[in-house]
């Protein structure tokens, strides 16, 4: 029987997969995974404000949120950013910051304060520095990069258009859950490789459309369509002017180019510059893809 699936990126989703009372189990998988190489780290954890089916989800969010405090009393904000918007870089930094001070009440002092990892995924590129989908950072000393003392704050990103394995390629927990994550709506059954990980198997059936609701197809519905629209509001922005950005996705493109190829020749040059906006931004998400500059030429040929 033909399933169909939900997809964990939008608010209701994933909150209801990772953040609900029931999903504690799940959560640790998926921190497990990605946070400490499906090691098993972390034994308990408490979900702050766990998601209620009954509260109304404010779709003016475009990223959505769980935070866990963990049983070696670290705590761990999980964030899937769906939108690229302006100083989102910042706003990382600032619940990372704001988390790890207001740990403190009054009068305690320093030595209560525990880490706080923010582990954020993002369905947009961030890094045009590295081709790799999941990268730390952590305070390190410039030259010489050993750790600051206290390694009290961490961040975590996940690149979901960096991620481009199939299901046959996966290896680790990690990549399962990654996979998920990034593809759980273009499945038609649980994989079997799935069913032998019981908190993936059971994310899979939270996210089986067919468990869920009038209400909750409805809601889930209505949040895909907001996404859309905004989506298709910052293209509208950058159709009517936004040069500067398309400027840069442009560099981008030719730098990780250069880094994968070398010299890039002037008629592939040519047909990248000539490219359309949502061409450059299809490019942007099948760039990864190519094995070598035949390839590329090929796509510029078909698309361009």
């Amino acid at each position: 029987m033909t399933l169909r699936f939900i997809s964990p990126k939008t608010d209701f989703a994933f909150k209801k997969i990772f953040g609900s009372t029931d999903s504690k189990d799940i959560l640790i998988s998926f921190l497990n995974a990605l946070i400490y190489e499906a090691n098993p780290v972390i034994q308990d954890l408490e979900i702050i404000d766990p998601y209620n089916p009954r509260e109304v989800v404010d779709l003016k969010d475009s990223y959505l949120d769980v935070k866990a405090l963990l049983d070696n009393g670290s705590t761990v904000l999980i964030e899937m950013q769906v939108l690229n918007l302006a100083f989102f870089e910042k706003r990382v930094i600032y619940n990372l910051t704001k988390t790890y001070g207001n740990q403190l009440k009054y009068g305690e002092g320093y030595s209560y304060l525990k880490p706080v990892i923010a582990l954020t995924i993002t369905d947009f590129l961030m890094f045009d520095q590295t081709q790799r989908y999941l990268t730390r950072f952590s305070l390190k000393e410039n030259q010489e990069l050993f750790n600051y003392p206290d390694p009290e704050i961490e961040l975590i990103f996940v690149e979901l258009p960096k991620f481009t394995k199939t299901l046959d390629q996966l290896e680790s927990l990690t990549d399962k859950w990654i996979y998920f994550i990034k593809n759980a709506p273009s499945l038609e059954v649980i994989p079997p490789t799935f069913r032998q990980f019981p908190e993936l198997d059971k994310a899979m059936n939270i996210a089986n459309q067919a468990n869920l609701s009038v209400e909750e197809v409805e809601k889930l519905r209505k949040q895909e369509m907001f996404l859309e629209d905004q989506r298709g509001s910052i293209v509208k922005a950058k159709q009517e002017g936004l040069q500067e950005g398309l400027e840069q996705g442009i560099r981008w493109i030719f730098r990780f180019l250069e880094r994968q190829f070398g010299s890039i020749p002037s008629e592939i040059s040519q047909g990248i510059q000539n490219l359309s906006v949502d061409q450059l931004e299809r490019l942007g998400n099948d760039v990864f893809d190519f094995n070598n500059l035949e390839e590329l030429s090929s796509w510029l040929q078909e698309n361009g």
